[in-house]
């Protein structure tokens, strides 16, 4: 018996593999590519991830998107909002995480909601036990836009504002986030890490809480572990920040005396500059003329005392200690810059 040439390619296991293995599909352009958008509130990620159906011609709302129906908000997969760290939305405050969004459109208010489920197909197996949170919304008119699109509007220090954007239609709602308490709780975790062992992060983390206006006690006791490491300018510069926010100006002001007299040349320029940021001129001013007392020699120290001057209004002498920092100067972006600066103030 003769077998044929196929059976024996068979039973070698040589037959054509496009005859029996599964051979994957091609990769062609989605009908509704993917897209995503992230913004960063304070230190929170906020990223919303969807699929963009287009309008093409035809009729979307209380057509392709029914009203009063739960819609997917996209195509595909669930269009989903996620969060690095808790926010509040819809008036109830969720945690870290992604959620699910869909809506229910309405022809003068929408319901928006966020689901714990975020890996669904869609809406098909929403189910309303699983919602985060639950809100209304009022959509309004804009330009037109082909296809589905989410921006991330307004950011603050605390705030967005989650848009969604297709047809002729604009639906909106703000995302917020206690900053203060995510920073908080980041520089606590931070500083179990390698930075506690180091006079720099504690000193850091009580600076940001003094200038924010947070936790002062825990900035004090985080502050005197800094000074206990390393007693230098900078911490002590931040502990006399918190007793002035604690209402010891006196305190503060001979704290700060004795800190200035071991401070390196850098570091009175820079708290000069944050003088300046405070719009205390007067006293910047005393610091940076200090500075070149301490170091007549350096470009710097001129340069930054004209620059003093020229937010205090005294232009001419800020065009003489210009002159002087350009003449000791040898950088020459630096010098283009200065000699800019002198063409500005005078007359």
């Amino acid at each position: 018996m003769h077998m044929s040439r196929f059976a024996v390619l068979c039973l070698l296991g040589v037959a054509s593999a496009p005859a029996f293995a599964q051979v994957p599909p091609l990769r062609l352009p989605a009908a509704s590519p993917k897209a995503s958008v992230t913004q960063t509130v304070g230190m929170t990620e906020i990223t919303v991830r969807w699929s963009r159906p287009a309008v093409n011609g035809r009729k979307v709302w209380g057509g392709l998107v029914p009203y009063g129906e739960v819609w997917r908000t996209g195509a595909d997969e669930n269009t989903t909002l996620a969060f690095s760290s808790p926010v509040t939305v819809g008036g109830k405050t969720l945690p870290a995480g992604a959620y699910g969004l869909h809506t229910i459109p309405g022809e003068k208010e929408w319901t928006i909601v966020l689901s714990r489920e975020a890996k669904a197909w869609g809406s098909y197996s929403y189910d309303p036990g699983e919602d985060a949170v639950r809100f209304t919304a009022t959509p309004k008119e804009g330009p037109h836009e082909e296809r589905l699109l989410f921006t991330l509007d307004d950011p603050t220090e605390r705030s967005v504002t989650a848009t969604l954007r297709w047809e002729k239609l604009r639906l909106s709602f703000p995302i917020e986030v206690d900053t203060k308490a995510v920073v908080l709780a980041s520089l606590k975790e931070q500083l179990r890490g390698l930075p506690r062992f180091g006079w720099q992060g504690w000193s850091s983390a009580a600076a940001w809480c003094v200038r924010s206006d947070t936790a002062l006690e825990q900035a004090e006791e985080w502050v005197e572990r800094s000074i206990r490491m390393n007693r230098n300018f900078t911490n002590q510069s931040t502990k006399a920040a918190l007793l002035e926010k604690k209402g010891d100006a006196k305190g503060a002001a001979e704290l700060r005396e004795k800190a200035i007299a071991t401070a390196t040349e850098p570091e009175v320029n820079q708290y000069g500059y944050q003088l300046l940021g405070q719009k205390k001129v007067e006293e910047a001013l005393r610091i940076f003329e200090k500075n070149t007392r301490d170091h007549p020699a350096s470009w710097n120290v001129w340069d930054s005392l004209a620059e003093g001057q020229a937010t205090a209004g005294d232009r001419k002498k800020a065009v003489a200690s210009y002159e002087k920092a350009l003449s000791m100067g040898e950088d020459e972006v630096q010098k283009k810059r200065i000699r800019a600066e002198i063409a500005k103030l005078k007359p």
